[in-house]
């Protein structure tokens, strides 16, 4: 069957970088460093005996910072290699750790590629975050002994069914027999993954990562500021991460919040750079008085609607906010991350579709730290009933605070089965 994978990902590399040429149509850096994708990349002459960090794009790069400090902190003289797939991410990267780590992309699953960059950056141990099955990496790894790790391992649903057809079954258990340890997020992320072939005592449970990432202690600082500049009682809400099909909802949603309350403001911060344009086109259409962070830095007191068309910069503006609702949530998505705002003691509102973050946010939601909207519809009349609540704001934020607390001790967890690993 892996021969079949092999032959099936050489025939559709073509269109892979077909793909890759039509986003790039979009967003300028899918044109760049194509030669990495295949394995062509010149490596520091220190890399033997990395320790290698694989995150896809920005969700995974944020989920992994905390483990990449601790790993900077516990192994100083081990060289760091960190890889993504996307041009975000990889701007995340540079973003949070410039120079201190060695960024490549992650080649496509082509035997040739795969040794080509195993052989270039030299794993001491490799640590695959989230969700990411390559079964030509994994059996390489193997076969050149290296210790595998999937980290903050999470499975879907959606994901499970993705890997359970027949005629992939024994491929995916192949791979997953080359993993030395899954640390998954959550018991029923441990039982999905055993379910797809994970050998059962290979699998344990050490909670999320996300829980212990890093809060600027800056972000409440410039975030009061924030307050301070637009008036500590304008009500204000923040869309975060939102996608093509959800804008129109918050720009609808907001429209409906300005006939109750006039002087509402909207920050909306689209989740991939192409949309920042699209996004901005469309408020100004509708009628908004509109500001972007690009050009204005912070809201006016004019604005009703500031475009957050910057990469990196959602925290102030989540500790500004009365409330956030986030985004790849009304449309099937699969959500993104609610522990941001909820870090910084600001209610959520999320949509139906949250499948990718659906522990999190069920625990929020149980212990009122989040609110769930059954659709668009709803939206901007839950919007509404918050701005107009202050006391209610207020025990929603303090619940959502002391549910990112209570959780936080993954990275503790995993740095001793990451040091048992090294050590054996």
């Amino acid at each position: 069957m892996r021969y079949l994978y092999t032959l099936a990902m050489y025939l559709v590399t073509p269109l892979i970088v077909l793909r890759l040429a039509l986003r790039g149509f979009r967003s300028r850096p899918y044109y760049w460093r194509w030669a990495e994708r295949f394995g062509f990349f010149k490596a520091p002459s220190d890399l033997t005996g990395s320790l290698w960090v694989h995150a896809v794009s920005v969700g995974e790069v944020n989920a992994a910072e905390p483990l990449i400090k601790a790993l900077r902190r516990d192994y100083p003289d081990a060289p760091l290699v960190v890889t993504t797939v996307t041009p975000t991410g990889t701007a995340r990267v540079q973003q949070l750790f410039g120079d201190s780590v060695f960024h490549v992309y992650l080649p496509y699953d082509l035997p040739y590629a795969v040794n080509r960059f195993l052989a270039g950056v030299r794993p001491r141990l490799a640590l695959i975050v989230e969700t990411e099955i390559w079964p030509n990496l994994y059996f390489a790894c193997r076969r050149r002994g290296i210790p595998l790790m999937i980290v903050n391992a999470r499975l879907s649903e959606r994901s499970l069914r993705g890997y359970r057809p027949r005629p992939l079954r024994g491929m995916v258990r192949a791979a997953l027999g080359c993993v030395r340890l899954v640390a998954a997020q959550s018991h029923a992320d441990a039982e999905r993954y055993r379910l797809i072939g994970a050998p059962a005592e290979r699998v344990l449970v050490c909670g999320n990562l996300k829980y212990d990432m890093p809060v600027p202690q800056e972000a409440p600082i410039v975030g009061a500021r924030l307050r301070d500049h637009w008036g500590a009682r304008r009500p204000v809400w923040i869309a975060a991460s939102t996608h093509e099909g959800e804008e129109q909802a918050v720009l609808d949603a907001h429209l409906a919040v300005l006939k109750r309350l006039p002087d509402a403001l909207l920050l909306i911060a689209p989740r991939h750079p192409e949309r920042f344009r699209p996004v901005e086109h469309a408020v100004r259409s509708l009628g908004f008085a509109t500001g972007t962070y690009s050009a204005d830095g912070m809201p006016a007191p004019a604005n009703q609607v500031f475009v957050i068309d910057a990469m990196g910069q959602l925290m102030p503006f989540y500790a500004a906010a009365g409330l956030a609702f986030v985004g790849g949530s009304l449309v099937p998505i699969g959500g993104h991350n609610v522990l941001e705002p909820a870090a910084l003691s600001t209610p959520v509102l999320v949509g139906p579709h949250t499948f990718n973050f659906e522990e999190i946010t069920a625990s929020l939601i149980e212990h009122g730290g989040a609110l769930r909207v059954p659709g668009s519809d709803a939206l901007g009349e839950a919007v509404l009933g918050l701005l107009r609540d202050a006391e209610r704001r207020r025990e929603m934020g303090r619940a959502a605070q002391q549910v990112f607390e209570r959780e936080r001790g993954a990275v503790g967890r995993l740095m001793h089965l990451i040091d048992a690993q090294l050590r054996a």
